[in-house]
């Protein structure tokens, strides 16, 4: 046993070399530092109404999207007291080397001009929620694969999705600021596919087994994960919004989606679990739940009432999918969601993306003012009208679970 760790050490060690070496080599070709006068401005083929300049973005906003990344997702993602103390360590393994590769695929597509890649804030947040989808993706799998597959993983799915930003954002013209479709859905289904390829019904029921005894051990991880939740994700959320006027209404849809999501918890749990209060665990997952739903609609017309609403389903949704939809994943699909990445990212993500949908049918000059070319620049230029943008909202669903399950089969 101790000669297969060294193995498996070595394996690692190596693949860790030849990925960073490849990382300088192409940082030292591509990456240089944009300025505020010329390689600021996006490429000719990016639509920039659709993304800050780095002199907008605040160090205080890119300081955020970081801490809840490391943080809430490295504490949550990784369950210590259930997978121990290296789990942490690879989910860190996995954010170094993800966000590295992230600048350098997404600027090929993003901020690529006159043969370099010119980074910034921006660039790095861009960074942050591609390396997200990637955390959200290996909570699908974890327990299951090593650390050597982890960073496959990462390299593959940095790739793929990336694709699909582009493709959503800069081609198709979607507005997904919060990115229901581009880190929640693609990220769960993503995983999700991954674990369908690697199933394996002896170990899947051994670590189920060594699941069940570890009981409310990860509950202590849980509250410090859920604590950053609600501290940082409506930073997260509004980070890639255009301005600051569109910010606020980010933000305080977040924080009204997020509460009514953990109410949500609280009036299921008892009925479904017989538990008089629910577990922080579950409060944890309603909260990441009221939180995805409002990554597309979060800058749009939602009314505080609708965030509240949306919140609420989303965190009913979360709830009843652990209950009953979680074990026809395994029975009937062979799929072993290790974290219940589909209810909390999954679905959640796809009923942010219909709602999202829906509001788009209400974005003209006379509902959203100025706003309009904010969020649905093609509306406000004439170029397109709101019904063929909900049109392109609604096609970006099928085609982000179509590249993350074709993406996930390949990487499985």
């Amino acid at each position: 046993m101790s000669e297969h760790a060294a193995a498996s050490g070595l394996r690692l060690s190596g693949l860790c070399f030849l990925l960073q070496i490849l990382n300088i080599l192409l940082f030292a070709v591509f990456v240089r530092y944009g300025s505020e006068s010329s390689p600021g401005h996006c490429p000719p083929q990016q639509n920039c109404t659709r993304r800050n300049q780095d002199s907008d973005l605040p160090h205080p906003r890119f300081q955020d999207v970081h801490i809840q990344v490391l943080l809430s997702f490295g504490l949550l993602v990784a369950f210590f007291g259930r997978y121990g103390p290296g789990s942490v360590a690879v989910s860190i393994l996995i954010i170094a080397f993800a966000i590295q590769w992230a600048v350098l695929i997404q600027g090929f597509f993003h901020f690529f001009l006159n043969g370099k890649i010119y980074v910034g804030a921006q660039s790095m947040v861009s960074a942050d929620f591609c390396t997200t989808a990637v955390l959200i993706s290996t909570g699908a799998v974890l327990g299951r694969v090593n650390p050597v597959q982890m960073l496959l993983l990462a390299l593959l799915e940095v790739t793929v999705c990336t694709l699909n930003e582009y493709i959503l954002l800069s081609l198709m013209g979607v507005s997904d600021s919060g990115r229901s479709l581009i880190i929640h859905t693609f990220g769960a289904y993503f995983g999700l596919m991954v674990s369908r390829i690697l199933y394996q019904p002896h170990k899947d029921k051994r670590k189920r087994e060594e699941q069940q005894e570890t009981g409310h051990q990860p509950d202590l991880f849980a509250v410090a994960g859920t604590i950053y939740l609600w501290i940082f994700w409506p930073s997260f959320t509004s980070a890639p919004t255009a301005h600051n006027n569109a910010e606020n209404w980010a933000m305080l849809n977040t924080y009204f989606s997020l509460v009514a999501s953990a109410v949500a918890t609280f009036i299921l749990s008892p009925v479904l679990y017989k538990e008089s209060t629910p577990r922080v665990v579950q409060i944890q997952d309603a909260t990441l739940a009221g939180m995805a739903v409002m990554g597309m609609a979060g800058e749009m017309l939602v009314t505080p009432f609708g965030a509240l609403i949306a919140g609420f389903l989303a965190g009913l949704i979360s709830s009843l999918g652990f209950r009953f939809f979680t074990p026809v994943l395994h029975s009937r699909l062979k799929i072993q969601d290790a974290c219940g990445v589909h209810n909390i990212h999954g679905l959640p993500g796809i009923l942010g993306s219909l709602l999202g949908t829906l509001l788009t049918l209400l974005a003209t000059a006379d509902t959203y003012g100025d706003r309009l070319e904010l969020v649905f620049p093609l509306v406000a230029q004439g170029s397109r009208t709101v019904t063929d943008q909900a049109f392109i909202q609604l096609g970006a669903l099928p085609l982000t679970l179509l590249l993350a399950t074709l993406g996930g089969c390949v990487t499985g």
